[in-house]
C-alpha cells in the first residue's frame, strides 16, 4: 500500500505461479501474500500501512519455508545464478538500511512527542512550550532529510528491479524470480511507510519533472490534504505549526489529543516494522548460509 503521491507500483512483473512445484503449499502461500500486498496499495492510513507490514511478515515467513526446500537451495547455490543472487543480497542490504532509517525516524519523532506531552501535563509557560515545539519541528526536518535520502535509494533499487532480467532456468530460475517479486513488493511497502512518516509531498521533491497543468497540481494538493487528515503524525505536527504561527491557545488544547494519537500510531508502526526487520535479517542470513555451504 503506498500513499497516493508515493504509490509507485513496481514495474517488475512476473508470473507468481512460477514457483517450484506448483502443488507445494508454499507456492499458494507466497502467491496469496504477494497478491494481498499488491491489492492493498491504494490506502495510506496508519492502519493500512500496519496491515501491509503484517502482510510482509507473513510473506517472509513463507519465504523462509521456501528457502528450506532443497530445490530452492540448489537454485541459489548454482554458479550460473550467482550474479542474480548477489543482486538480491545487495538489495537486502539496502532494505535493511532503509528499515533502520524508518526505525530511527519513528524513534526520534516518538521521543519528541513524549517530551511535548510531558510538558503539557506539567505547569508550563507559553515561551517554554514554544521552544519545545520548535525543537520538535527541527527534529521533523531532520527526519524528512533522512527519509528523502532513503527514498532515493529505494527508487534506484526499484529502477534496477524493473530493468533486471528474469532467470530462465526452469523451476530453479523460478526461485530467483520469486525472490525478485518479494523484493519489489517490499520496496513498495517501505516507500509507503517512509512517505507516511515524513508526510505528504515527499516524493514530489524527488521528481525531476514538473506538473504540466493547473488541474494536475490541484489534484495533487487535494490528495495531500486528504492524506494529511488521515495521518496522525502529520496532524499533530500541523497543530503545533498552527500554534507557532498564531499563538492561539486553542491549538495547545488540541495538541494533547493529537500528540497522543501520534504516539499510538508510532508505536503500532514501530512494532510492525521491528517484526518485519527481524524476518528480513533472517532471510538474508539464510541465503548467505546456503551460499557458504
Amino acid at each position: 500500500m503506498a500513499s497516493s503521491h508515493l504509490n509507485v507500483q513496481p514495474s517488475f512483473h512476473a508470473r507468481s505461479n512460477s514457483l517450484p512445484s506448483r502443488q507445494h503449499p508454499i507456492t499458494s502461500q507466497i502467491d496469496e501474500n504477494l497478491n494481498r500486498l499488491r491489492a492493498s496499495q491504494s490506502a495510506s492510513t496508519s492502519s493500512s500501512i500496519g496491515h501491509q507490514l503484517n502482510c510482509l511478515q507473513d510473506l517472509y515467513d513463507s519465504v523462509d519455508m521456501l528457502l528450506q526446500l532443497s530445490l530452492a537451495q540448489q537454485a541459489l547455490a548454482q554458479e550460473q545464478q550467482r550474479k542474480l543472487v548477489e543482486q538480491l543480497l545487495d538489495g537486502s542490504l539496502v532494505l535493511l538500511d532503509v528499515c533502520r532509517t524508518a526505525k530511527d525516524a519513528l524513534s526520534q519523532t516518538k521521543e519528541c512527542t513524549q517530551e511535548l506531552q510531558s510538558i503539557l501535563r506539567r505547569r508550563w509557560s507559553v515561551e517554554g512550550f514554544v521552544n519545545e515545539v520548535r525543537k520538535y519541528l527541527t527534529s521533523r526536518k531532520a527526519v524528512r532529510k533522512a527519509i528523502c535520502k532513503a527514498l532515493k535509494n529505494l527508487k534506484h533499487m526499484e529502477n534496477k528491479l524493473s530493468s533486471s532480467s528474469f532467470s530462465k532456468d526452469g523451476e530453479r530460475g523460478a526461485v530467483i524470480n520469486t525472490l525478485k517479486q518479494v523484493e519489489a513488493v517490499t520496496v513498495s511497502v517501505l516507500e509507503s511507510l517512509l512517505s507516511f512518516i515524513s508526510g505528504p509531498g515527499t516524493e514530489s521533491k524527488l521528481s525531476r519533472w514538473s506538473l504540466v497543468s493547473k488541474f494536475m497540481h490541484q489534484k495533487r494538493v487535494m490528495c495531500e490534504e486528504k492524506e494529511q487528515q488521515a495521518n496522525e503524525i502529520v496532524k499533530a505536527e500541523a497543530t503545533l505549526c498552527s500554534f507557532i504561527k498564531s499563538g492561539n491557545m486553542k491549538h495547545v488544547e488540541n495538541a494533547q489529543n493529537e500528540l497522543q494519537n501520534s504516539e499510538m500510531c508510532i508505536q503500532d508502526l514501530d512494532h510492525g516494522l521491528e517484526s518485519f526487520f527481524r524476518r528480513l535479517i533472517k532471510a538474508r542470513v539464510t541465503v548467505l548460509n546456503i551460499l557458504s555451504c
